[in-house]
């Protein structure tokens, strides 16, 4: 499950049309540093194709994570402002979107409304993460919904499909033929 769609199933069209205009495409290579431990961070990124791997100083570098399109990095830099605290950087050739924060944060003060789904999406991103990890420490894999009613389960599984829905039209939008870099990029978001 590719998480980006926690973000994209509460937003709206509009909303994820912004973010498209927002955002600048960028590729990285392999070993290129996207976010630096301990460095501001200027952006949130959307992994559009690719894999990154995250690093951090105390344990020698060594990766602790591997993220794969559809991930979302720098958002909790950009929530509690902090610097980040782990290295991450291009296992390949990779491909994000990159939003600024100060645009971001002034489209967050101008529209109310943005900014309410925006933050509770985040807020059900970053809990899904918090999840994951107590998962992961229990010996479990990743799964992207706890134990819900069913009634909390039904509109967790709405988001989750509109936010595949989303991702996939925001791949195809930002898809550059000229360039010809995802000419064969699988766009299935039930991964």
């Amino acid at each position: 499950m590719k998480r980006v769609v926690f973000i994209l199933g509460v937003l709206e069209d509009d909303d994820v049309d912004w973010l498209i205009e927002a955002g600048q495409r960028q590729e990285l290579q392999p070993g290129q540093v996207l976010i630096r431990e301990g460095e501001p961070c200027e952006h949130i990124y959307l992994i559009l194709d690719g894999g990154l791997e995250v690093t951090v100083a105390a344990l020698s570098a060594q990766p602790i994570a591997h993220l794969a399109t559809g991930e979302v990095v720098g958002e909790m830099s950009f929530v509690d402002s902090q610097p980040p605290s782990a290295t991450v950087s291009a296992l390949e050739t990779s491909i994000v979107l990159a939003i600024s924060c100060t645009q971001l944060r002034h489209k967050l003060q101008q529209d109310i409304w943005f900014a309410s789904r925006f933050y509770r999406a985040l807020a059900i991103l970053l809990s899904s993460r918090l999840r994951s990890t107590v998962k992961h420490l229990q010996g479990e894999h990743w799964r992207p919904v706890a134990s819900l009613n069913d009634a909390g389960l039904d509109e967790i599984n709405d988001m989750l499909s509109m936010g595949g829905i989303r991702f996939d039209w925001m791949l195809k939008r930002l898809r550059d033929v000229n360039s010809n870099p995802w000419e064969d990029l699988d766009v299935d978001s039930t991964d």
